[in-house]
């Protein structure tokens, strides 16, 4: 019954859909009423309100969207839509502001004697625009009503004209900061943690192991992470337009003709250029500069955003002639270049003030605040004044804002009712079935996207269709694909949805300023060529990963909080790094020789012993790692016989599985019938359960018989190579840590023989310490921590605690401090004449640090260097197969 309650549901919305009710109130009333319906009907046909679910009851469910949704917003770490409304903000003052209408007409002089010199223009004004407004509407309607006149008047193609304004106008939806890609990083985050779920069970179901390793997770994603993704994504698709646009107008010269200017291209023109240019790409550099190198997160961003577009209106909305017209973003300007000489010149936490030149940055620091405030406040009454500016922006970011959250919250129920009544799970099984394994769901997934696009807006596909099949493919272990990439691509192809007839928005919005003359049929017709761009970006994307992953995870290894070098994620990348570093001629063998060369008898026996061991895990790590490799070798021979088996019985497992849990839910529901009216239907039940059971036994007998033969044998490969990995781990921490430690006790000499006078003037003190006086034990104590702080000086700092401890008031025992005093002197003496007799050990030991400090001593490393962190990004950016492990 549950499948005719959901195909009720899905009938609902797409009912409501079509007929023009509001989104936001067809998602949740088709959950509702779909909900209702199916706990009334059980309660009249079996007296149960949570018959006809597939877990749970009606108040849970209609409860379950609003939690989801509130976790949005009472979770710390989940603050991603807080951006939704300074980014909205954000486009519409620019968007009032006249940008776009300075941007097409100088670009249009700038571009328009190169063939196909006004679309181009048009795309990459489109392109500057989707950095800074994003709004679609507002950059469709604004191009159409500049350039698309222009572009007919100088005879071009009228397909060709009206399909570069619709298509260049989505560009904010890919092109960062984007509300798509906020929207999709914050259902994203969901759906990974349901993603790492069904990886687990899957793994334990596999393995029979409680814990899988974390190299096996899914990691989540941010909206700082998606931006910088989409941003190489982003400008391909920028570039396809714009050669698309130059070879038609090369191969059809009259589609696209070069335009003549008057223009003189001398100092005035350049000088508008550089004023209409710098603006726009000064807010874009703060806005995703501050992202990409990790100043700001997306939120502070957003707000500097917001902040940069107010002061931008400040001076575009007056007429020319205001006076003080450039003095806001002048100040504003000035204020932000003093801070930014501050924070590097000083240290500007009024917490850490230590001198007077902190004091006097910190107080140069308040008046540029100040100065700032005065800019933004002095900009926001202009705006205010102006046609009552700020009253219109701040109305309709309000109603966008609401629009979107609305949208959030029915978007949640209605996938709460769709979960109710089990569709994700028929979902995840129709797509688990399709032949071709994970590719094959990713593109049927990516068709439907598609498809519904011609229906559907962005929001809503983002918001129904994502936290359903998100899940099912980032749980996939075969391409353990990242969800910075699934969420680009998904980005990617949501924005066809704007192009594609007949509710695509951008011709709609086109075709309102369009004039009469130019024909729907003609602005179909032109979009056809860039939507099939956009397919090819998506297919370019697809095959590349990299073009999305790299720069996330190129910023994320290059920042301050980047992973240390021993976060298990790291380990297969490192050790690739270090085989290549030995592989291209690394004599690291003659580093080893010449340290275990060195003569070690003027150290105490535990520290010779501890080194020479350190030597000899040196060369057993280069054993390990030439094991490691080549066991990887013969896992990956292997493999090629292996996963056609794995794949057929881990099929026929899930078949089993899915019938077991199948009879465990009509058992528990079976038993819930003790009534004598519902015997007929407990009876069929418990007939239904039987024929499961003997189904799920009759496909355990089709596994081939070998299986277990087959499994263990290729399992004690894969053993051997994750042995050898972490026998090359402990060999090469084991290699550094020792040698790392003497170097810096050696390196503490100076330190260690400065104490020397103190230590000896201390016998007077304990000698003459008298029972009641804190004093002496006050002293030993500041000695004792003193020696504390000497690398290798922990025996004698021992003994002067204990002395110490002997010299408390209430515990007093002169003798006996003065017997461990007498055992410190003893250990400092000795340690003094080791000491200076190793000092000869120095360049030895950090020749041999140096040397293996780059590969073997990687691990040990406080954070990587920046080759190695731009190595590690070019090796995560690879979705690697993780499947073999399951």
């Amino acid at each position: 019954m549950e499948l005719y309650f959901l195909a009720l549901l899905v009938f609902l919305m797409a009912f409501a859909l079509g007929s023009g009710y509001p989104v936001a109130f067809a998602l949740p009333g088709a959950a509702i009423i779909s909900i209702a319906a199916a706990a009334g009907t059980g309660y009249l046909f079996t007296g149960s309100t949570d018959a006809y679910f597939h877990s749970g009851g009606p108040q849970q469910w209609l409860s379950a969207g609003v939690t989801n949704l509130r976790g949005v917003y009472w979770e710390v770490e989940r603050d991603t839509l807080i951006a939704i409304p300074l980014f909205i903000f954000m486009g519409i003052m620019l968007q009032r502001s006249k940008i776009a209408e300075d941007l097409l007409v100088t670009m249009a002089k700038l571009f328009g004697p190169v063939p196909g010199g006004l679309g181009i223009s048009v795309v990459f004004v489109g392109a500057l625009l989707a950095a800074t407004t994003g709004i679609v509407g507002a950059t469709v309607v604004a191009m159409g009503l500049i350039s698309l006149p222009a572009m007919l008047r100088n005879k071009y193609s009228p397909s060709l004209a009206t399909g570069t304004i619709a298509a260049s106008g989505t560009l904010g939806q890919i092109i960062p900061p984007s509300i798509v890609l906020i929207i999709l990083a914050d259902q994203l985050a969901s759906a990974t943690d349901q993603a790492a779920t069904l990886r687990k069970t899957l793994y334990n179901e596999a393995t029979g192991e409680l814990t899988m390793p974390s190299i096996f997770g899914v990691g989540s994603t941010s909206a700082g992470e998606m931006f910088l993704g989409a941003f190489v994504p982003g400008i391909l698709l920028v570039l396809l337009y714009m050669v698309y646009i130059l070879i038609s107008a090369i191969l059809n010269p009259k589609s696209a003709p070069a335009v003549r200017s008057d223009e003189n291209f001398d100092r005035r023109f350049w000088g508008q250029v550089a004023l209409t240019l710098i603006p726009p790409l000064t807010l874009i550099f703060l806005v995703l500069g501050s992202i990409i190198t990790g100043v700001a997160t997306v939120n502070q961003a957003g707000a500097i955003g917001a902040s940069g577009a107010l002061v931008m209106a400040a001076y575009r909305l007056p007429p020319k002639g205001t006076r003080f017209l450039y003095t806001p973003a002048l100040m504003a300007l000035g204020s932000l270049g003093v801070l930014a000489m501050l924070l590097d010149n000083f240290d500007m936490n009024v917490k850490a003030i230590e001198s007077s030149a902190d004091s006097m940055g910190i107080t140069l620091g308040a008046i540029a605040a100040v100065f700032l405030l005065v800019a933004l406040i002095w900009s926001g009454w202009r705006v205010l004044k102006i046609e009552a500016t700020m009253h219109g922006v701040m109305l309709e970011t309000a109603k966008t804002t609401s629009l979107v959250f609305i949208i959030l919250l029915g978007a949640a129920m209605l996938t709460a009712a769709f979960r109710a009544f089990g569709g994700e799970d028929l979902v995840r099984e129709f797509l688990n079935g399709l032949p071709g394994g994970f590719w094959t769901q990713f593109i049927i997934v990516m068709l439907v996207i598609f498809i519904l696009g011609f229906f559907l807006d962005f929001i809503e596909i983002a918001v129904v269709v994502v936290p359903i099949v998100a899940p099912i493919l980032l749980a996939d272990p075969s391409a353990n694909i990242s969800a910075v990439w699934l969420g680009v691509m998904i980005g990617l192809n949501i924005q066809t949805s704007f192009l594609t007839p007949p509710f695509g928005f951008a011709l709609f919005y086109l075709r309102g300023v369009a004039p009469q003359s130019v024909k729907t049929v003609q602005m179909y017709r032109g979009v056809i060529a860039f939507i099939t761009l956009q397919l090819i970006a998506l297919g370019i994307v697809g095959s590349y990963p990299p073009l999305v992953n790299y720069l996330p995870s190129r910023m994320s290894f290059l920042s301050d909080t980047a992973p240390p070098p021993k976060n298990p994620k790291l380990q297969y990348c490192i050790e690739e790094y270090t085989f290549e570093k030995l592989s291209d001629g690394n004599d690291l063998a003659q580093v080893i020789a010449n340290a275990e060369a060195l003569d070690l008898s003027v150290l105490p026996q535990r520290m010779q012993r501890d080194l020479s061991d350190s030597f000899e895990s040196a060369s057993q790590a280069l054993e390990e790692l030439d094991k490691a490799f080549a066991s990887e070798a013969a896992v990956k021979e292997a493999a090629v016989d292996y996963r056609p088996f794995q794949i057929e019985v881990r099929a026929i497992e899930k078949e089993i599985r899915k019938r077991n849990e199948r009879a465990e839910d009509l058992r528990i529901r079976a038993g819930r019938m003790r009534d004598e009216a519902q015997a007929a239907l407990r009876a069929r039940l418990e007939a239904e359960r039987e024929e499961l059971l003997a189904e799920a036994e009759a496909l355990q007998a089709q596994i081939p018989e070998e299986w277990e033969e087959v499994h263990d044998r290729f399992a004690e490969l894969t053993d051997a190579e994750q042995n050898a990995r972490n026998m090359y781990r402990r060999n090469a921490d084991s290699a550094w840590e020792t040698p790392a430690e003497v170097l810096r006790i050696l390196h503490a000499n100076e330190a260690f023989d400065a104490l020397e006078g103190e230590l000896r003037a201390l016998r007077d003190v304990v000698e003459n310490a008298e029972e009641g006086d804190p004093s002496a034990m006050e002293t030993v104590e500041a000695l004792e921590s003193r020696f504390g702080d000497v690398e290798g000086a922990r025996d004698v700092r021992s003994a002067l605690g204990t002395a110490r401890r002997a010299l408390r008031p209430n515990r007093f025992d002169g003798e006996k401090a003065l017997e461990k005093y007498e055992e410190a002197l003893e250990e400092y003496e000795s340690q003094k004449a080791w000491r200076g007799d190793a000092a000869a050990l120095e360049p030895g030991l950090q020749a041999y640090l140096d040397g293996i400090r780059g590969t073997l001593g990687i691990r040990s490393q406080d954070r990587l260097t920046r080759e190695q962190a731009l190595y590690m990004a070019s090796c995560g950016a690879v979705h690697r197969d993780v499947s073999l492990n399951f």
